[in-house]
């Protein structure tokens, strides 16, 4: 058994990308819908669009996971044989751990690509873009982390939002605080096949993709159509922590935003011919906590944003237009907001429900967070962050009668390895390396 790559075709006039794909007899149709207009027709956008149909093909491919992917006629140069091997291996890392398959085996069959690499210079280790001419496209999920690099950013660029969602689609905890920004936003409509929306009564394997990947490759297709030069991606240095191993190799279910991912993608994007826009974070080099630091300081989103996973639902019908104050996402930007901001301002936040660091039955939950228990399966942040935010909430006299967070603190406090006051001060600094221009620091 084999998963096929069978072509894409764009269609200028409709402003839609459709890719096709087929697995064992079934075949597989994903559309993408974006600004029609005659940049479709411009090299830059073919080669953005082919990128869309490399990378969209793994949600499909999950359907049965069989062990040799066959890119038909489409060739690949050595370093996108490279890039797209790892990013099925890791990016299903979550997949294959919660499946119990082992996908090491993984081959990718295709034709030699001819694109021959483009040199770029290195700094601190790392490929660095020219100075940005100034038009950036910023995907935009409503959360601290995009609403905080738009603050930034916007005073660096020329700046647009992007946004993907289904088609006909919109979710209010994106569009409430893309509205407080004032900036003009650049939509892609994602329509995955409907066999997909089967998988139970079909019998395909089911679960976590690297979706992030696919957004970015949509967005530098965006980037091309509305003549932008940049992607700035939102994904801080905690995204590349593993969640866990599994059958010696790290599992990481924010794969698709690690630093790893990055420089593999910047490598395909610079290796082109097609001068594609440049692509990086410009949280790479900063921690949840340094992010949870600067988003209380913006306080006219404080009453939009919405990170709450249920907030997201797929089916209308289930989302909730509040948070729900008791999943992993709501505990995790409970407690990354705590050291920074007044108790009464994250109770506002959390009305609907409650503040999860006051609800005794999510203890489990924030102790996972700190290492206790297995990390969840979320975007959340590195224990050690965690960690160094309870013992800098507890320290809030605001925070004195919180009896959840006083145990907590507690049971940190009396690790070998608690978070010293120097070492939550580096947290807010910059740590590790980044690929984040000079023009746009």
């Amino acid at each position: 058994m084999a998963f096929r790559y069978e072509g894409w075709a764009a269609d200028a006039e409709q402003g839609t990308l459709t890719c096709r794909y087929s697995l064992d007899g079934r075949d597989f149709a994903e559309r993408v819908t974006l600004a029609p207009g005659p940049r479709w027709h411009t090299e830059a956008a073919r080669a953005a669009a082919r990128l869309v149909f490399l990378l969209a093909g793994v949600s499909y491919y999950k359907t049965a996971a069989p062990l040799l992917i066959d890119l038909g006629d489409t060739g690949l140069t050595d370093t996108e044989r490279d890039f797209l091997r790892e990013f099925y291996l890791q990016g299903l890392g979550e997949f294959g751990y919660r499946n119990n398959l082992d996908l090491s085996g993984l081959e990718v069959l295709a034709p030699g690509g001819t694109t021959p690499p483009i040199p770029r210079p290195l700094q601190a280790g790392l490929a660095a873009p020219p100075d940005p001419p100034g038009r950036a496209l910023v995907p935009f999920g409503g959360g601290i982390d995009s609403i905080v690099v738009v603050e930034r950013v916007r005073t660096k660029a020329d700046v647009a939002l992007f946004v993907m969602s289904g088609p006909a689609d919109r979710f209010e905890a994106i569009e409430a605080p893309a509205a407080v920004t004032g900036l003009p936003v650049v939509r892609a409509e994602r329509e995955i096949d409907p066999h997909l929306l089967r998988s139970a009564e079909l019998g395909f394997r089911n679960g976590h993709v690297p979706v992030t990947g696919i957004l970015s490759a949509i967005a530098v297709l965006a980037a091309v159509l509305d003549d932008r030069d940049t992607v700035v991606m939102s994904n801080e240095w905690s995204a590349s922590i593993p969640t866990l191993e599994y059958q010696g190799r790290p599992v990481n279910h924010q794969y698709s935003k690690s630093a790893s991912f990055e420089a593999a993608f910047r490598d395909v994007l610079a290796e082109s011919p097609a001068n594609l826009p440049g692509y990086f974070s410009w949280l790479r080099d900063r921690t949840e906590l340094w992010v949870g630091q600067e988003f209380a300081a913006l306080e006219r989103y404080h009453g939009s944003f919405r990170s709450c996973n249920k907030a997201f639902y797929t089916d209308p019908a289930r989302r909730l237009d509040h948070w729900c104050g008791q999943c992993d996402k709501c505990c995790f930007i409970d407690l990354i907001l705590a050291p920074f901001l007044p108790a009464a301002a994250l109770g506002q936040i959390f009305a609907a429900t409650g503040e999860p660091l006051r609800d005794p039955s999510l203890a489990g939950k924030f102790r996972a967070l700190l290492g206790a228990g297995t990390k969840p399966f979320e975007c959340v942040g590195e224990v050690n962050e965690c960690r160094a935010a309870v013992l800098l909430a507890a320290r809030r006299d605001d925070r004195k009668g919180d009896r959840l967070l006083r145990e907590l603190a507690e049971e940190v406090a009396a690790r070998p390895d608690a978070p010293t006051a120097p070492d939550a001060a580096a947290m807010l600094a910059p740590v590790g390396e980044a690929f984040i221009p000079a023009g746009y620091r």
